[in-house]
C-alpha cells in the first residue's frame, strides 16, 4: 500500500507527505551514512530507488512544483540531484541528464543549481542545441560557465576561442591554474581548506576539477589545449 501523497499548498506548489520509503529525509540521511561507511554502491542504489519512487508519485502531463521550504520535499529534490551526480560520475550522462531535467521541472527556481551539471551532461552527449538552451541559466560570474563555453567551442570546432580563453585565464586565474596543472591531489591540505567555513578560491577550483575529472579522462584533448595555451 502506497503511504505517500502530494499535498497542494496555497502557493501552487506541492508537499511530498510520506513515511517509510517515502520519508525522504530519512532515506537521504541513510544514503549518506552508507557512503561514509564505504558502501558507495549501496548509497547509489538507495538514492536511485528513492528517485524511482518519487517519479511514480508525480502525475504525467501535469505541472508539479515541489515546495522547497518543506523538509521532506526538499530531501526528495536533493536525492534526485545526488543520483544525477552518481550517474554522471560513472559516465552515464544520459540518465544523469534525465534526472536533472526532472529536477528542474520539480524545482524551476533551481535551488540546487542542477543546470550546471546538466550543461556538462549535454556537452558530454554532444547535444549542443540543448546546451545552448541551458547555459544562460548559469551565472556569468561562475567559473563553471566559462569552462563550459570553452569546452563547447572546443567540441564544436577543435579550437579554443581567444576571447573566452583570455577571460578564463584572467578573471578565473586560479581555475585556469588548476585545470592546467600536472597534479590535483585531494590531500589533507585541500580537504581542510574545502571543508572550512570559507574555502579558498584555489580549493574551489580543485573541487571543480575533481567533480569533473571523469570528463577529462574521456576528452583529454581539451585539457591539452588549455595547457598549450599557457
Amino acid at each position: 500500500m502506497q503511504k505517500a501523497s502530494l499535498n497542494p499548498t496555497p502557493d501552487q506548489t506541492f508537499e511530498v507527505i510520506g513515511e517509510g520509503p517515502y520519508d525522504f529525509v530519512r532515506v537521504l540521511r541513510h544514503s549518506r551514512e552508507l557512503q561514509q561507511s564505504g558502501d558507495v554502491e549501496g548509497a547509489c542504489n538507495e538514492r536511485f530507488k528513492a528517485f524511482q519512487r518519487l517519479a511514480e508519485l508525480i502525475p504525467e502531463q501535469e505541472e508539479v512544483i515541489l515546495e522547497w521550504n518543506h523538509r521532506n520535499s526538499r530531501a526528495a529534490l536533493e536525492l534526485i540531484e545526488a543520483s544525477a551526480i552518481d550517474h554522471f560520475l560513472i559516465n552515464d550522462f544520459e540518465m544523469s541528464a534525465a534526472l536533472l531535467e526532472m529536477l528542474l521541472e520539480l524545482d524551476p527556481e533551481d535551488h540546487l543549481e542542477g543546470s550546471e551539471l546538466l550543461a556538462f551532461d549535454y556537452l558530454a552527449m554532444d547535444e549542443q542545441e540543448l546546451f545552448d538552451e541551458v547555459i544562460n541559466d548559469i551565472s556569468d560570474k561562475s567559473a563553471s560557465r566559462e569552462l563550459l563555453l570553452l569546452w563547447s567551442a572546443y567540441r564544436r570546432d577543435g579550437r579554443l576561442p581567444q576571447g573566452e580563453l583570455k577571460r578564463f585565464r584572467t578573471r578565473f586565474a586560479p581555475y585556469f591554474a588548476e585545470f592546467t596543472a600536472a597534479e590535483h591531489p585531494a590531500d589533507d591540505v585541500y580537504l581542510r581548506d574545502i571543508e572550512s567555513e570559507r574555502p579558498s578560491v584555489a580549493a574551489q577550483a580543485r573541487e571543480l576539477w575533481l567533480r569533473t575529472e571523469n570528463l577529462w579522462v574521456l576528452w583529454p584533448g581539451f585539457i591539452d589545449a588549455l595547457r598549450a595555451s599557457r
